[in-house]
């Protein structure tokens, strides 16, 4: 579904992306995984071309369905199916909680279908249709995860990204999130996902890559990175040597892949 092609990426004279390649399958949850500064919300970014324009890519493409999309407008990427779910939520406080959902169809046409997929929205999310009147800056971090999903899922997406969405979430609350993330993937969105929580973004992707310094570093599958010694110490918590003989280790093992 989406071919992104030794990508660089530059902010002013700093080179955020090194050139990565990867690839999302249609139909999947796939997650890019790394240190804050690795690059992760930049690719997003990169994608949905919503960087400054001094800052757009130098090198590389980025295909959606078999067709460029590294040069089109953000509105007629959204057109094509993709949507991104910010880092921090980014919903309109101003705006009720329905305003902010009709906000997420402004590029459909569609209108006798918009009323039915609010309905699915709440049944996603049915605190928002408790709270449909209220302004959406007064809503919970978790309400407004909720809601910034719920506005995405608005322009009837074939790929949906999203950044961080477990981040100042409870574990309860993450755990909800999670599951109606992959509630969608099982409606047939596919996932392209972007979390700090490693232990969580494992258990629900099919597939991950790991990222460091604007590169990618490791490509595999979950039940593999969950067993890499590396892995465990630095991005899941579980201390198999002491920290400075072990992040040595790792940096000789990423130096050269």
């Amino acid at each position: 579904m989406l071919k992104v092609k030794n990508i660089e990426t530059w902010y002013d004279l700093i080179r955020a992306l090194h050139g990565i390649s990867f690839e999302v399958e249609e139909g999947s949850i796939v997650t890019l995984l790394g240190s804050n500064g690795a690059g992760k919300t930049t690719t997003l970014k990169t994608i949905m071309q919503i960087l400054e324009d001094e800052d757009q890519p130098e090198k590389g493409s980025v295909e959606f369905l078999g067709e460029r999309i590294d040069k089109k407008d953000t509105e007629e990427i959204v057109r094509m199916g993709i949507t991104y779910v910010p880092e921090g939520r980014e919903v309109f406080p101003e705006l009720t909680v329905i305003e902010n959902i009709q906000m997420g169809a402004y590029t459909r046409r569609d209108r006798k279908n918009i009323k039915d997929d609010i309905e699915r929205v709440f049944l996603h999310f049915p605190i928002l249709k408790e709270r449909k009147e209220q302004q959406a800056g007064y809503l919970s971090g978790g309400e407004q995860q909720m809601l910034a999903i719920g506005r995405a899922l608005m322009s009837r997406p074939k790929l949906m990204m999203l950044d961080e969405p477990s981040l100042g979430l409870s574990p309860l609350l993450t755990k909800q999130i999670f599951n109606i993330i992959q509630d969608i993937n099982h409606e047939g969105v596919t996932i392209l996902l972007v979390e700090q929580n490693v232990n969580m973004a494992l258990k629900y992707a099919d597939f991950a890559f790991l990222m460091e310094n604007g590169r990618i570093v490791r490509a595999d599958k979950p039940e593999v990175l969950r067993e890499d010694e590396d892995v465990k110490e630095f991005y899941l918590g579980i201390s198999t040597e002491t920290s400075v003989k072990g992040y040595k280790r790792y940096r000789r093992k990423v130096r050269f892949r």
